[in-house]
């Protein structure tokens, strides 16, 4: 059992490690070497776990979806209006972001050659299945307008998402995401929500990103 631990630790530590170089300095310019001294673990610890770099990748990604689904399934089970609980998943994901190299190095290898492997789903898919599903809700409730093109909104909604941290990432810290969250929701909300809902949702997202703020 004890072995058994030590094992999934060192997993962790070398995930964690290569996780914050792609974040930092990409896939391709990350070697195997850097991560086995970045991690401080043998070559032999690594290559037990990962037999190259791209297994590590698809690791990092498969971690990344999973705490994608966690956050919003969490968020679902509190049954929120659902343009309300597209905005705490937004943030939710920001949070990860902020936290740790996992979910940013997830977001840089999306964007970069590596190939996801099934049954992990692609990173901009997922997302796009979770928001326009959100989306069909608000519109239910009249949370949005009822004329929308919800395919062509939940499109944008991800492009401003992902482009806003891809941007960030060589700009601004990573706590300056909270802050770029809530200018997100400020242009869409204005032209998406109906005149008289629009100081609620205007409200929650100031709120929103006080609350990622004080925990991060």
């Amino acid at each position: 059992m004890a072995r058994q631990l030590r094992a999934e630790q060192t997993r962790a530590t070398i995930i964690t490690a290569a996780a914050d170089l792609f974040d930092r300095h990409g896939y391709e310019s990350t070697s195997l070497s850097d991560i086995v001294e970045h991690a401080h673990v043998t070559k032999g610890a690594l290559y037990f776990h990962f037999a190259a770099k791209e297994d590590l990748a698809h690791a990092i990604m498969e971690l990344q979806s999973q705490a994608s689904r966690r956050v919003a399934c969490e968020i679902d089970d509190r049954g929120y209006p659902s343009l309300e609980a597209l905005m705490r998943l937004t943030f939710g994901l920001t949070r990860l972001s902020v936290e740790g190299p996992i979910a940013r190095a997830g977001l840089r290898l999306a964007t970069g050659a590596v190939p996801v492997r099934p049954p992990v789903p692609h990173p901009f898919t997922e997302w796009l299945d979770l928001v326009s599903r959100r989306l069909v809700g608000a519109v239910k409730e009249a949370d949005i307008h009822q004329d929308v093109d919800v395919d062509a909104i939940a499109h944008s909604l991800v492009c401003f998402f992902v482009g806003t941290r891809v941007v960030g990432r060589s700009r601004e810290p990573n706590t300056r995401l909270p802050r770029r969250m809530a200018e997100m929701w400020h242009v869409l909300i204005r032209g998406l929500v109906p005149v008289p809902r629009r100081p609620r949702y205007l409200s929650l997202a100031a709120r929103l990103e006080r609350e990622v703020m004080a925990v991060v």
